[in-house]
C-alpha cells in the first residue's frame, strides 16, 4: 500500500510503499476512502509533540472494511466505518464509568514483541500513530477504534466526523452540556471550532460568537450558525464578546491550542461560566483562572476529543448530516490526493481555509 511517512520532524512526509499485516483476533483491516488533515498531525510533523519514528500520521478517516479478525463482533467486511483515535478497552475504570475518551487503550495496540502492523519492504517497523495511521491506502486497527455507519453517508464527509466534528460537537453536547438559550464563544474557527459552532446551533444556543483573526473564517462561522463574529486579535476582543453577550458567555470553547486563545476564553466568561480547552497547547503551557474568577464560580476544563463516546456519538452525527442539521460540506475546503499531503499542510499553516481531505480514489 502507499502511505505518507514521517521520517524526521520538520521534514516533508515521504510517500512510500509499505506492507500491512493480516488482522489479529480483534483487528479490522480497512480500505481507506478519505482522511482529513488535522492540526494535531501537524504538531507531530513539526516535532512539537514527540513520537517514535518513522511513523504514518493521519487519524481522521473513513473507509470500507476488507477483513476482520476471528474475534471481531462489531463490524464485518463491506461495512462502511469511521475510525477514531479514542480506541477503548471497554473494561477499565474510565470505560466502565462512561469516560471512554480517557481510556489509555493499551489492549487496543499490539503488544511489545508482537509482529508490527506496518512494515517497510525490508521488514523494518513503521510506527502506527494514534493507533490508526490513516495517511495510507489501508488501516489495520482494533475493532474498538472504528464504528459502522450508514452506507448512504458520503465517506469524504464522514472522515471529518472522526476527529474535528467529534471534538467540536462533543465539546458542546458532552463537555459543556449546553442548555438551549445559553451563550457560547468559540475561539478559533478551523475544523474543530466550526464544528462546535454548528453543534451550538443544533443545541439551541442563544448567541454564538465566533472569534478568529481571519475574516474568511469568520464568514464561514456565520454560514455554520454563528450569530456574531469578532477579530480574536483585536485589542478589545474580550470586551466585544462581553458586550455582545451582555456580561459574558456561559461557555467559551478554545479550539486553537494557543495560550492567548485560552486566556481569551477565560476572560469572556460570565459569573458561573465554563471555559473548555480543546486545542493541543504547547507542552510547557499552563492555563488558569484568577482568585476572583474562582470566587465568581467560573470553571476551566479540558475535553479530550470532546469527551466522546464514539460508538454512540458518531452514528448520531452521521444522522445529523443526513437530516440536514450538520453542515460538513462547508467545513471541507478541498479534496486532494495522497501525493498532495505536504501541500495540504502548507495551506493549513497559512490558516486561511477550513479542512483539507485526502480522497484515495483521486
Amino acid at each position: 500500500m502507499k502511505a505518507a511517512v514521517l521520517v524526521q520532524p520538520k521534514q516533508p512526509l515521504a510517500i512510500e510503499e509499505l506492507s500491512i499485516a493480516k488482522p489479529g483476533p480483534h483487528e479490522v483491516l480497512i480500505r481507506t476512502a478519505a482522511c482529513g488533515l488535522c492540526h494535531s498531525d501537524l504538531h507531530f510533523i513539526e516535532g512539537s509533540y514527540p513520537h517514535a519514528l518513522p511513523a504514518v500520521p493521519g487519524h481522521e478517516a473513513a473507509g470500507v472494511v476488507e477483513a476482520v479478525g476471528s474475534e471481531v463482533r462489531t463490524v464485518k467486511p463491506g461495512d462502511h466505518v469511521v475510525s477514531c483515535l479514542s480506541a477503548f478497552c471497554g473494561h477499565c475504570e474510565f470505560c466502565v464509568t462512561g469516560r471512554m475518551a480517557l481510556c489509555l487503550g493499551a489492549e487496543t495496540r499490539r503488544a511489545q514483541g508482537d509482529a508490527p502492523r506496518i512494515t517497510r519492504p525490508d521488514g523494518s517497523m513503521v510506527n502506527q500513530m494514534l493507533n490508526l495511521s490513516a495517511f495510507a491506502e489501508q488501516m489495520l486497527i482494533h475493532e474498538h477504534a472504528c464504528v459502522r455507519i450508514d452506507p448512504e453517508m458520503p465517506l469524504d464527509r464522514a472522515a471529518v466526523i472522526g476527529c474535528a466534528v467529534t471534538t467540536g460537537a462533543g465539546a458542546v453536547f458532552n463537555a459543556c452540556k449546553l442548555v438551549p438559550g445559553e451563550t457560547v464563544a468559540v475561539i478559533g474557527c478551523g475544523g474543530v471550532g466550526l464544528a462546535a459552532i454548528n453543534a451550538a446551533k443544533i443545541a439551541g444556543a442563544g448567541r454564538i460568537i465566533a472569534c478568529d483573526p481571519i475574516p474568511a473564517k469568520r464568514e464561514l462561522a456565520k454560514a455554520l450558525g454563528a450569530t456574531d463574529a469578532v477579530d480574536a486579535l483585536a485589542e478589545d476582543a474580550a470586551q466585544q464578546v462581553i458586550e455582545i453577550s451582555r456580561g459574558g458567555v456561559d461557555h467559551a470553547i478554545e479550539a486553537v491550542g494557543r495560550p492567548a486563545s485560552a486566556e481569551l476564553a477565560c476572560k469572556v466568561l460570565r459569573r458561573g461560566g465554563t471555559a473548555t480547552i480543546l486545542g493541543m497547547m504547547p507542552l510547557d503551557c499552563k492555563v488558569g483562572l484568577g482568585a476572583l474568577d474562582l470566587l465568581s464560580g467560573k470553571k476551566l476544563q479540558g475535553a479530550i476529543m470532546g469527551n466522546n463516546r464514539f460508538p454512540v456519538d458518531l452514528p448520531r452525527l452521521v444522522d445529523f448530516y443526513m437530516r440536514g442539521l450538520l453542515d460538513l460540506d462547508t467545513i471541507i475546503a478541498e479534496r486532494i490526493p495522497l501525493a498532495a499531503v505536504n501541500e495540504g499542510f502548507e495551506k493549513m499553516k497559512q490558516a486561511d481555509s477550513a479542512r483539507s481531505v485526502i480522497v484515495f480514489d483521486q
